[in-house]
């Protein structure tokens, strides 16, 4: 499966000069916790901003109804390309500590998140992973669980050329 499968289409943006009290109540509306950065221009980048982002921002005396959107999303923020297999975006979501992604190709397409991987796919299946043997234990040796096969996901860094950011 790639991200175009699963990804959610409905995506709700909002402008970088909307205040972020009125992006709490643009998210409360549509019952989202992030909302995409519209772009001020075709060669701009989109920015993304979370509900933590604005939590962080009261919590350091930001004034909700003063304070801009632009002033504390992540802009660029890391985007995820529509061809993208889904084992990829939870390795990339993982290592860069992200939840949610845009999925662009020229435009916005959609959003793909957590969510959407752990309902929208059978990835977590044992029968669907990769793995390898991990032989470092010498025949005879017993770990305390049982047998002396210890196993591992294969790593799936080397296959990152598909992804970018924005």
């Amino acid at each position: 499966m790639k991200a175009a499968d699963i990804m959610t289409t409905n995506v709700v943006t909002i402008d970088s000069l909307a205040t972020i009290d009125r992006a709490t109540k643009v998210m409360k509306q549509h019952d989202v916790k992030t909302l995409i950065v519209d772009r001020a221009s075709d060669k701009d980048a989109y920015g993304i901003i979370t509900a933590t982002d604005i939590s962080y921002a009261i919590a350091n005396t930001k004034d909700p109804a003063s304070t801009y959107v632009c002033e504390v999303m992540t802009k660029p923020c890391i985007v995820v390309n529509p061809n993208l297999a889904v084992e990829h975006i939870a390795n990339l979501f993982s290592k860069a500590k992200i939840r949610i992604a845009p999925v662009i190709q020229d435009r916005l397409l959609g959003v793909v998140s957590i969510t959407d991987i752990l309902t929208k796919t059978d990835c977590l299946t044992l029968d669907k992973a990769k793995f390898k043997a991990n032989k470092t234990l010498a025949s005879g040796q017993f770990a305390d669980k049982a047998i002396e096969n210890d196993w591992e996901i294969a790593d799936w860094e080397t296959e990152y050329d598909n992804w970018c950011s924005g």
